[in-house]
């Protein structure tokens, strides 16, 4: 159950390139000539992509186009603008737009030029000019030229996010046209240089034209879809209930070798319900073709239906190599009562995972304990010498026992829903909080204030889990409560950090970089992203180390030491994950033998088996 990507063979170098290198690391001035070009950029290492490329390995560059998937996502929208706080955008709204550097599913921190036919930048990434490909065009058939380029930067710095905002301020100094097809990103001088072109290649490239024809403002809702030059465009919407992106059959870049066996459905149609159980029972019916699976008890004891066990459906379990997705209950540490650290503590530990696996999701999932859980950056034991190195200088601002104490684990407990071996553990906790006991049985404050905690909620299936933390909570002696919401009224509290506790993601790569500070950053606390309100000196610094990481030998230890620091914090109840995707989808979809390790791709690498589609068709199935 879960709350709904050093130079390699890419590069070239002009012919005096290695010399020219040479002399400036001995002290000459480097000049403009000595400047790498290139097709591709590692964050750290190599690419695995080398010019000239037939297609990603792991697509089928034979897949048919055509054909129709359909998903569904909960509530409604009412406006279709991705880039913006407020109102609720349409499902699939980025869809349009492309970059001028793009990832793949099967590798990690490696770009592959896009938009642009190469990128040009010295060894010291001082800046980095973008030369853009000729001919491409945006949906509308208009052509996409370096101004609209140069537009869209300054939309995302002016006007996006405002986490987003601080770092591309903190980063990028400025851009600047330099002809007809060719942009420069000029980098601040103290910022961190590891991955600082892959940002500046990621900003999504909009149509000038349209924002000044439809009167968009980036910061604002917008009533007109977005165009983009995509393989994929805005088709149709019905009252803020289901939308339809399809395919461009004009698209530019179909025969880029980075696209080949990609793109493949004719059409992505997204249907919304009001809750969980209405979205599955749609399914069933035929309403949509594919789901991906978040409720175990749905995966345990509901996929019995006709459609399936006559084999017009398939339920598949597929592997999935990436880090787990940090999914935990997030504590408001912006609310007075949660600045002492032993009452988040006390608070996780009244939350009985074993009990809640065995019981509601039938065994399927395994505890977080890690912001990079299922992977190696996951924190293990006690720091060891080069992780004191880093944490010894901000001993400060660290929370007791980072410097000697094994990595913070979540409490296991036991086989009934409340565990009073952590329930004694928790109450001495908030008696040393100064939250005492009265005689009703709840705890108040020397004011007289009751320790009041409310999970604020909008998921149907999360009812069954919150609900037993709110009466082990209460056990304590705890004012606990769940305020069931509609999504509407989720968003526009969850964005105005109106909540006590909400469920989300802390998920991050396996190369963090930036969005760090979005996250866990005290410039962000004001920010969406910034669920948990973090404001730490040391997870600030740390932060910036893992910036600067050059190497992944350099990059393990700074990760293990802020993935400890931010579990010591105990801002968040860690929940659970599983490695592998549980999906379901009729059986008119097909996949290659292997899928990557970071993407399951539904919608990007898997392909329409029209024939099937017609025998489902004709036995009435959907």
């Amino acid at each position: 159950m879960s709350k709904m990507s050093s130079m390699g063979p890419g590069l070239r170098r002009s012919a005096l390139g290695g010399v020219l290198i040479a002399l400036a690391l001995a002290g000459a001035p480097l000049r403009a000539e000595d400047a790498i070009t290139a097709e591709a950029i590692a964050t750290l290492g190599t690419v695995k992509y080398p010019p000239g490329f037939a297609h990603l390995d792991y697509v089928n560059p034979q897949a048919p186009k055509g054909g129709e998937i359909s998903e569904w996502a909960p509530g409604g929208f009412d406006n279709y603008n991705p880039f913006t706080i407020e109102g609720r955008p349409a499902a699939l709204a980025s869809v349009p737009f492309e970059t001028m550097l793009t990832g793949t599913a099967d590798t990690v921190g490696e770009a592959y030029c896009l938009l642009c036919e190469s990128l040009e930048y010295p060894p010291s990434k001082d800046w980095v000019i973008f030369t853009l490909r000729p001919g491409i065009k945006f949906s509308d058939g208009s052509p996409l030229t370096i101004e609209d380029v140069l537009f869209s930067f300054e939309q995302m710095r002016d006007k996006g996010l405002s986490s987003f905002r601080a770092v591309v301020a903190q980063q990028i100094k400025g851009a600047e046209v330099l002809d007809d097809r060719r942009i420069k990103f000029t980098f601040t001088a103290d910022a961190p240089r590891r991955d600082i072109i892959q940002l500046a290649g990621g900003f999504p490239v909009f149509s000038k034209a349209q924002f000044a024809r439809d009167g968009i403002d980036l910061a604002k809702p917008s009533q007109a879809p977005l165009i983009g030059s995509g393989p994929y465009l805005f088709d149709s919407a019905k009252d803020g209930r289901s939308v339809i992106w399809r395919r461009n059959p004009e698209y530019w870049g179909e025969r880029l070798p980075i696209n080949i066996g990609r793109n493949n459905f004719d059409r992505l149609r997204v249907e919304y319900y009001g809750d969980y159980q209405a979205a599955f029972e749609g399914f069933k019916a035929g309403s949509y073709t594919f789901r991906n699976e978040s409720s175990s008890l749905i995966w345990a004891t509901q996929y019995d239906f006709p459609a399936l066990t006559n084999g017009q459906v398939v339920k598949a379990e597929l592997h999935d190599g990436d880090v787990a997705n940090a999914q935990a209950f997030a504590i408001n540490l912006r609310r007075e009562k949660f600045a002492d650290i032993r009452v988040r503590e006390a608070l996780g530990l009244m939350f009985n995972f074993e009990w809640s696996n065995d019981s509601l999701f039938y065994g399927l999932y395994t505890r977080i304990n890690s912001i990079w859980e299922n992977s190696d950056l996951a924190a293990t034991g006690t720091p060891g010498p080069d992780e004191l190195a880093l944490l010894e200088p901000l001993k400060a601002d660290l929370p007791e026992g980072v410097l000697t104490d094994p990595a913070v684990m979540a409490p296991p407990s036991g086989a009934r829903q409340l565990d009073r071996g952590n329930m004694r553990k928790a109450a001495e906790l908030l008696d040393a909080a100064g939250w005492q006991v009265g005689d009703d049985g709840m705890r108040r404050n020397a004011q007289g204030a009751l320790l009041s905690v409310e999970f604020l909620n909008d998921s149907q299936t999360f009812d069954r889990v919150i609900n037993p933390f709110v009466e082990n909570l209460r056990a304590l002696g705890v004012d606990a409560k769940m305020a069931r919401v509609d999504d509407a009224q989720y968003e526009a509290r969850r964005r105005n950090h109106d909540f006590d506790i909400i469920t989300t993601h802390f998920a991050q790569g396996l190369i963090p970089g930036a969005d760090l500070q979005q996250y866990f950053g005290s410039g962000s606390v004001g920010d969406v992203f910034n669920a948990a309100g973090i404001a730490n000196p040391a997870v600030d610094a740390l932060i910036r180390k893992v910036e600067e990481a050059q190497t992944h030998e350099d990059l393990l230890p700074r990760v293990h030491a802020l993935d400890r620091v931010l579990r010591a914090l105990r801002f968040w109840v860690p929940q659970w994950y599983k490695d592998s995707y549980t999906v379901a989808y009729y059986d008119m979809y097909e996949h290659p033998a292997e899928i990557p390790p970071y993407s399951l791709g539904e919608m990007d690498f898997w392909w329409y088996n029209a024939e099937k589609a017609a025998k489902l068709k004709a036995e009435g199935a959907f």
